[in-house]
C-alpha cells in the first residue's frame, strides 16, 4: 500500500516512515526539500498518484497569528484537493489535545481551522489530538526565560514521548478511518512548571523554574483540563525517566 507522510522528513514523519516502511508498505516521506509543498502545491498530484492513505504531520513556519492561519487552511485546502484528485482513502492528521478548549491561541486557532477544513472534504479520516512530547520540554522552557528565571504555566500538561506518537500514526494509517478524534498522551500528568524544573535539573541546567498560574502558553492562559486528554485516549508507554534516559534529547520546539 502505498502511503504518503507529508513531513515525513521531520520528527514524528522520520520515525512513522521508519515503522510502516518495515511493514513492507510503499511509504513516501514528502518534504519541501524533497519537491513536495503543501502551501504552494508544488509536487503534490505527482507525490500522491497511486496513494491510498496520506498522514498530514506539515506544521507553519511561522507561529504568528495571521501566517500560521494562512499556512494551515492554504496547506490543507492544496493537500485535501490533491487527495480527492488522486482517490485517497483515510486522510490522517495530527493535531493538539485541547485546542478546542484554547480559541485565544492564535496558533490552536489555526489548528482548528484545518481540522475543519478535514471534516468538510468528503475524504474518510482520522484526527489524532496529541499531547505535548517530551522532546519539546526543551523549547518550552527557552520560550518562557528572561534572564536565568523561567516562568511557564503552574496547569497540569501530559506529555508524551514521540516513538510512542509514531506507533500510533503507524497503527491509525493501518487501520480504517474513524471519520471522528481520538486522543493521545503520555503516562502521567504533570504540572508543567514541576516537569520543565525536572528536565532542567537533569540536564545539569541552573535556570529557575517559576510556577505561574497566569503565563501564556501559545497566547493563552490555561487551567488544568486545558492540556490533559480525557477518558478512553490511549496512552503511551514511555515515562518521562525512561525517555530522559534513553531518547537522544531533542531540546527545540514549542508544540506537538
Amino acid at each position: 500500500m502505498k502511503i504518503v507522510i507529508i513531513g515525513g522528513t521531520g520528527l514524528i514523519g522520520s520515525k512513522t516512515v521508519a515503522r510502516l516502511s518495515v511493514k513492507g508498505h510503499d511509504v513516501l516521506a514528502a518534504a519541501p526539500s524533497g519537491g513536495v509543498n503543501t502551501f504552494t502545491g508544488e509536487g503534490l498530484d505527482k507525490a500522491l498518484a497511486g496513494a491510498a492513505v496520506v498522514i498530514d504531520l506539515a506544521n507553519s513556519p511561522s507561529f504568528e497569528d495571521k501566517a500560521v492561519l494562512e499556512f494551515f487552511e492554504t496547506a490543507g485546502k492544496n493537500l485535501l484537493a490533491a487527495e480527492k484528485v488522486a482517490g485517497v482513502k483515510h486522510h490522517i492528521a495530527l493535531s493538539i489535545v485541547g485546542a478546542e478548549r484554547l480559541p485565544r491561541s492564535g496558533y490552536l486557532r489555526a489548528k482548528m481551522a484545518q481540522e475543519k477544513l478535514i471534516r468538510e472534504s468528503g475524504i474518510p479520516y482520522t484526527i489524532v489530538h496529541s499531547t505535548q512530547f517530551f522532546e519539546f520540554l526543551g523549547g518550552i522552557a527557552q520560550s518562557a526565560t528572561v534572564g536565568d528565571t523561567v516562568s511557564v504555566s503552574s496547569a497540569y500538561f501530559q506529555p508524551i514521548a514521540s516513538d510512542d506518537v509514531a506507533d500510533v500514526m503507524a497503527d491509525v494509517a493501518l487501520s480504517q478511518p474513524i471519520n471522528g478524534v481520538m486522543e493521545i498522551g503520555g503516562p502521567e500528568p504533570f504540572r508543567m512548571n514541576e516537569l520543565v524544573a525536572r528536565f532542567l535539573q537533569l540536564a545539569n541546567d541552573p535556570r529557575k523554574v517559576i510556577g505561574d498560574p497566569h503565563a501564556l502558553y501559545f497566547g493563552t492562559e490555561l487551567d488544568d483540563r486545558s492540556l490533559v486528554p480525557g477518558a478512553g485516549a490511549r496512552i503511551g508507554s514511555t515515562s518521562f525517566e525512561d525517555w530522559f534516559e534513553h531518547a537522544p534529547p531533542r531540546r527545540s520546539g514549542v508544540a506537538a
